[in-house]
């Protein structure tokens, strides 16, 4: 199984090249990076898109894609190397291509009312259709539409009219065809243009709807019209508020007959028309960048069932995204748009869903980069922030906990190839770029400082700033130069090389040092000290260019280097040697990354796609991962979080990976409180070959250090401080400071950053009172804050919006009076009290009374103002108003509201607070289901602690296959969570129930107290020479094989059931116990009101006897009966624990065992299906409530399905029920496609891989069919392990 484990993914943007790269369909829709389609989809439980899939076969960029209008599961794209592809989106695979597309498609389409047919054309023409299938299959142009005058932007086929279609071309006109009327080429060019040779591109064409012959069509400069393609006139020219705005894409909203909306092209203006009228009905800016798409889905999302207030729904926003506040409303206000989502693509690759009815953002990946990322380093003094270098012109600068940009640099660069950081807290960034020579960007400040360029225009390959002297800076270059130089711009030393340069690293060390890599296939190793610009070490034997090279941070004088001959070498420095070559890659090697604490670990990215871990002690690779979808070039991990990589790639994506499952055996020593001399050691212990894992580096021991200062509470820190070091970013420090609360820790100790993630309950209201606090009276700096920082307004509203929430009314009254917003302050001040709204209304009277605006009248009626009305009227000479309200007065009409105070009885408040925290626990039950659904365990462990419920967390942390977490966890909690730690410790046993580690299981078992009957499991599983196994007896205090026998025996001859299967599996001829158990279990089967209860006991027991004695053929009968039973109460235990992905296997692998062999056991196939037809139909109505094609299940299913539950017993832990959800099983790969052996689909996340190498099924499935079956799907008899 693979070691290294996705746990997270930095998306693509959208690419802002061609025009089709954004298409819906239903609840999906999809827009293109570069080289990749993302397919996003509606999660209708949280009415929320998820990312599903990434489709990626393209080499070259992708210039269009289309959905198939009939068939919601087909789309096609179109790239740069004259390629069609026609996609199966729930497969999630190419179902069929065409290589050679002729020139290069800019616009595609599927033929309406035409079948399977997709019809393409090159900038020049002619038109080419395609028929995928049928007799008529292949490529035919099209008669008429060829020979164009003027270049083609796009073309559009009329929905309802057969093969009528419309192009639009670089000169403003259209051109018309459609069958049995005369073509209409280059007409309709905007009347400006008429009798010039002036360009003025189509920039977007939509057919109407709801006409055969109109047509809507933008031009570049020449703004938006509605023409009549029949009579080739134009109906209405729409004018724009202002002359500057110039359209880039529009779109019809279906639902709303006569609406579209568009898209500026300079500014992200979204703007609301009527073809009715020619001015827009409304415009909201939704960014500071132009648009580059637009698409209304058509389906709107149903509402929400229930709404939380979730800290991060709006999770793709950063504190400083680009993304402009709500827009409040315009004047005209007359109409209402349909509910209804546009997909809003920008050219800054932002892309949003902006949800037209509520007039709200609903997703947003602010800002990705577009273009293969070449670098990624986290920054020195924070391991949660990671800069990005690209080929797109950018660095930006990410928070690795929320994956949304933080910093962009002003970009324009060319292309950016290598980047790095300022030692320490410098807050500055190295760049490297193609054209532009190198510079130092001031990230904070946002502005370039400085820029270095003695290599002329030649392109900088590498940029690596010295972090033992932090006035040294290098860089390498095509001219052949590697040039040293100071902050300020003076050359040290300039180090010419027989080729091109493409590779730097300085020693970690030794200050003076620095190594090369070059195109003459060498490496070479440089001493600044000596006034010499040869040399001192030259290492030859790539054979062919070398690209990077790493020193090793822990071994003195070893490094690595990359080359395009697919090796990565290890070269001693102090022998002169190439002391070891890895070979494995299939193309040029690019990513280099020693491990910090591990001396061995070096792990290598390629133009192979994949990432693969080494062992450098014998150079064997410990693991490939497959997961990108282009060349990996960059790879880093920051030394505080040793484990935690992360990696860039052509594909435009940065992903993040764990890789502590590579040092498993070291975490468990840290849980079992070993001897520190098996966590931390020296290189030289850690080298020797096949060593266990050793900590040698900086992290580990300060760590140490840390703890032999203290005097208590050692065990508690330690683990929490290595869990912090070894788990991936997403919730594991906010884990631990809620573990800390509920321990009774004083609040003067939570860390700064507390208040940003999950709180505990009692530190909510304080917390984010003292937030809006702060955004109500902070000053901006100088310089703004980051990205798009808020203006005051947007900081006093967000301020206003925690207070609210909290329900400090008075504080949001105030602040809304503050913004002008004094209807949302009047509306909610009774609130405060009748006392507080009448000042409040008196305030707003004054006010208005200042501007004489008749708005005043209400205000003082209500208020039973009657004098100061009446002065009011009388000083505007409107003595006739004035008259009235007297009148009114006189007769009683005008009162101000009475004011008094109402005292509730205590007890009532008692209740409420009850009835307000089971709100509360519900609330976060729901909030942490969310966050587990998103595949963020350890997030959901968080909102359970957060209301001091330690179960459900744990229960969590299980589900999510968090394992060593949860035992550090739920040893630090105690008692409360107990009962969890104990299954965990056993979960974690069969983990380490393999060759090398079996003592570790022994350990974990050792830690559970009532754990004799654990030990003998573990013991008969064992498959060691009876000297070894009775020496794991003995340390597990069972007796030896002998004595196990003799007590089996006698055992058997008291009729004594469980002893004696017990003994017989510890004895030396283990077998014997088979026919005991089975028998047992049989008669137990055959009385009509059996439990499972009555036979796991000993069915668990018997599963643990020795693989190698279960496979003898003389045991086949027995196997096979053990197996079936197993496969049976294994899918009760399923629909008992929830786990309803897996109960149809379940009985479908019970079923095909008793079909295929030879058994007798008191189960009928028959039963099995009625048994599961039945729980289908009685779990079935509680998913799809509203579906009309339900049928409910029939009395008999009824009977059935409530039989079955009966011989369950409550599970022992709670909150274990429902489906294993691992971290990571919501990111897409991009290349590794397995189909599910369960399903028959593509499995989404982590595979699992069965024994015969072929099989595959989900991790979660695996996970879950090991909890209650331990026997592999496949029927062989060998356990699964996929802990």
């Amino acid at each position: 199984m693979s070691q290294v484990k996705q746990v997270g993914l930095l998306a693509a943007g959208c690419q802002p090249w061609n025009k089709d790269v954004c298409a819906a369909s239903g609840d999906r829709f999809a827009y293109c990076a570069t080289l990749a389609i993302y397919v996003y989809q509606l999660d209708h439980r949280y009415n929320e898109f998820k990312l599903r899939a990434i489709m990626s076969e393209h080499k070259k960029t992708i210039t269009a894609i289309s959905w198939c209008p009939h068939n919601p599961e087909v789309f096609a794209s179109a790239s740069a190397d004259n390629l069609l592809i026609i996609w199966n989106v729930a497969e999630q695979k190419a179902v069929t291509r065409l290589d050679n597309t002729k020139g290069i498609p800019a616009s595609l389409s599927w033929c309406w009312n035409a079948g399977d047919s997709v019809a393409f054309v090159s900038h020049r023409g002619p038109l080419y259709i395609w028929t995928i299938s049928g007799p008529d299959s292949g490529v035919t142009v099209h008669k008429e539409a060829h020979s164009f005058l003027s270049d083609i932007c796009l073309f559009r086929w009329h929905p309802v009219k057969k093969g009528k279609v419309v192009f639009g071309h670089t000169d403003g006109s259209l051109s018309i065809f459609q069958p049995g009327s005369k073509n209409q080429k280059h007409v309709l060019r905007p009347e400006s243009l008429e009798g010039t040779d002036e360009e003025d591109p189509v920039t977007a064409l939509e057919w109407d709807p709801l006409s055969t012959d109109y047509l809507l069509v933008a031009n570049m400069h020449n703004g938006i019209r509605l023409l009549d393609s029949e009579s080739l006139s134009c109906i209405t020219t729409f004018s724009f508020p202002s002359a500057a705005a110039s359209v880039q894409c529009l779109a019809w909203v279906p639902s709303a007959p006569g609406m579209f909306i568009t898209g500026d092209s300079q500014v992200g203006v979204l703007r609301i028309w009527n073809v009715s009228r020619a001015t827009p009905l409304d415009n909201f800016k939704l960014k500071k960048t132009g648009f580059h798409a637009l698409h209304v889905l058509n389906s709107p999302p149903a509402k929400k069932s229930f709404s939380t207030n979730s800290p991060s729904k709006n999770h793709y926003t950063s504190s400083t995204s680009e993304a402009v506040p709500p827009p409040t409303l315009s004047q005209n206000q007359a109409f209402s748009l349909p509910p209804g989502h546009a997909v809003c693509c920008f050219m800054d690759g932002g892309v949003g869903l902006y949800d037209m009815g509520t007039k709200k953002w609903d997703f947003l990946r602010d800002l990705g980069h577009v273009e293969t990322i070449f670098d990624c380093k986290f920054k020195p003094d924070d391991p949660n922030l990671l800069a990005t270098a690209s080929f797109d012109g950018t660095i930006k600068v990410w928070d690795i906990n929320t994956l949304t940009a933080v910093y962009t640099s002003p970009g324009n660069e060319g292309v950016v190839y290598s980047l790095s950081w300022a030692p320490g807290d410098l807050n500055c960034i190295a760049g490297a770029t193609s054209r532009n020579g190198a510079f130092i960007w001031d990230v904070k400040k946002g502005k370039m400082i400085t820029r270095f360029n003695e290599h002329g225009k030649n392109g900088i390959f590498c940029v690596a700033w010295s972090h033992k002297d932090s006035k040294r800076i290098a860089t390498c270059s095509g001219d052949g130069f590697c040039i040293i130089r100071t902050l300020d711009g003076k050359v040290l030393h300039k180090y010419k090389h027989p080729a091109a340069v493409f590779g730097c690293d300085w020693s970690q060390n030794n200050k003076d040092m620095i190594a090369t890599g070059c195109e003459d296939k060498n490496v070479r190793v440089y001493y600044l000290a000596t006034s010499s610009d040869q040399p001192l070490k030259v290492f030859t034997g790539h054979t062919a260019k070398v690209f990077h090279v790493r020193w090793s941070p822990l071994r003195e004088g070893i490094l690595c280097s990359g080359s395009d001959d697919g090796t990565v070498r290890i070269w001693d420095y102090t022998q002169d040697a190439c002391i070891n070559v890895l070979s494995g890659h299939t193309a040029p090697v690019r990513g280099l990354m020693w491990n910090t604490e591990v001396p061995y670990l070096l792990t290598s990215g390629s133009w192979d796609y994949t990432i693969r871990v080494w062992d450098t002690r014998d150079g064997t690779c410990l693991d490939t991962v497959y997961d990108h979808g282009a060349d990996v070039y960059g790879l880093t991990c920051h030394p505080s979080r040793p484990f935690t990589m992360a990696s860039c790639s052509r594909d435009s994506t940065v992903r993040l990976w764990s890789l502590t499952p590579l040092i498993a055996p070291l975490v468990v020593n840290i849980l079992t409180d070993h001897s520190w001399d098996d966590i931390i050691g020296n290189t030289d212990r850690a080298m020797v070959p096949g060593a266990p894992p050793l900590l040698c580096g900086k992290i580990s021991k300060d760590i140490k250090q840390e703890l032999d200062k203290l005097s208590s509470d050692m065990r508690r820190k330690k683990l929490r401080w290595f869990s912090e070091c070894f788990s991936p970013p997403g919730g594991s420090h906010n884990l631990w400071d809620l573990v800390a609360v509920i321990n009774g820790q004083d609040d003067s100790l939570l860390p700064q950053n507390y208040g940003e993630g999950i709180m505990h309950m009692k530190h909510l209201v304080r917390f984010k009172t003292s937030e809006a606090q702060e955004l109500t009276i902070v000053k901006m700096s100088k310089f703004g804050g980051g990205i798009g920082a808020p203006s005051k307004e947007e900081r006093l509203k967000n301020a206003a919006e925690i207070h609210i929430r909290l329900g400090q009314i008075q504080r949001y009254c105030e602040l809304m009076v503050e913004l002008g917003e004094w209807e949302k302050a009047l509306s909610v001040a009774p609130g405060v009290s009748m006392k507080y709204w009448k000042k409040l209304m008196q305030r707003r009277a004054d006010q208005l009374m200042q501007e004489g605006n008749d708005d005043v009248i209400p205000y003082c009626i209500a208020t039973g103002e009657v004098k100061k009305l009446v002065n009011f009227f009388t000083s505007r000479g409107q003595l006739k108003e004035a008259v009235l309200v007297a009148q009114g007065a006189c007769e009683g009409n005008i009162h101000g509201p009475p004011i008094t105070s109402i005292n509730h009885a205590a007890n009532s408040d008692n209740d409420n607070i009850e009835k307000y925290c089971g709100m509360l626990h519900r609330v976060c039950k729901e909030l942490a289901e969310w966050y587990f659904q998103d595949g963020r365990a350890v997030l959901a462990a968080c909102c359970h602690l957060a209301v001091d419920n330690a179960e459900l967390a744990m229960a969590s942390l299980i589900r999510g296959n968090e394992l060593e977490l949860a035992v550090c966890v739920g040893t630090v909690l105690g008692e409360s969570a107990s009962k969890a730690t104990h299954y965990v410790l056993e979960l974690l046993a069969r983990k380490y129930m393999t060759t090398a580690t079996w003592d570790l299981a022994a350990r974990l078992l050792q830690m559970i107290p009532d754990n004799e009957i654990l030990l003998a499991k573990l013991c008969a599983f064992y498959p060691g020479s009876s000297a070894e196994i009775n020496d794991l007896h003995e340390k597990c205090g069972l007796p030896s094989l002998e004595e196990c026998k003799e007590l089996a025996e006698s055992a058997h001859a008291e009729a004594e059931i469980f002893p004696a299967v017990k003994y017989y599996l510890l004895s030396p001829e283990p077998e014997k116990a088979l026919p005991i158990g089975i028998t047992y279990i049989k008669e137990q089967l055959s009385s009509p009101d059996w439990t499972v209860d009555s036979v796991y006991h000993i069915l668990d027991l018997l599963s643990y006897i020795r693989t190698d004695r279960l496979i003898l053929p003389k045991c086949s009968e027995e196997r096979n009966e053990l197996l079936i039973l197993r496969g049976y109460i294994g899918a009760l235990l399923a629909i008992g624990r929830q786990y309803s992905s897996i109960v149809p296997a379940l009985y479908e692998y019970t079923s095909q065992l008793l079909k295929r062999r030879e058994v007798a056991v008191p189960l009928q196939i028959e039963q099995l299906s009625v048994e599961l037809e039945a729980w289908r139909a009685c779990t079935y109505s509680l998913k799809v409530a509203d579906n009309a094609l339900y049928n409910p299940p029939s009395e008999a299913q009824k009977r059935e399905y409530s039989q079955l539950l009966s011989r369950m017993s409550e599970e022992p832990i709670k909150g274990l029920e429902g489906p294993d959800y691992v971290t990571g099983s919501n990111l897409p790969s991009h290349s590794d496609v397995q189909i599910s052996c369960f399903t028959g689909l593509r499995i989404q996340g982590p595979a699992f891989f069965l024994e015969d190498g072929k099989s595959a099924i989900s991790l979660n499935d695996a996970l879950m069919w090991a909890k209650v079956n331990p026997f592999s799907p496949l029927g062989t008899g060998i356990r699964l392990n996929p802990f």
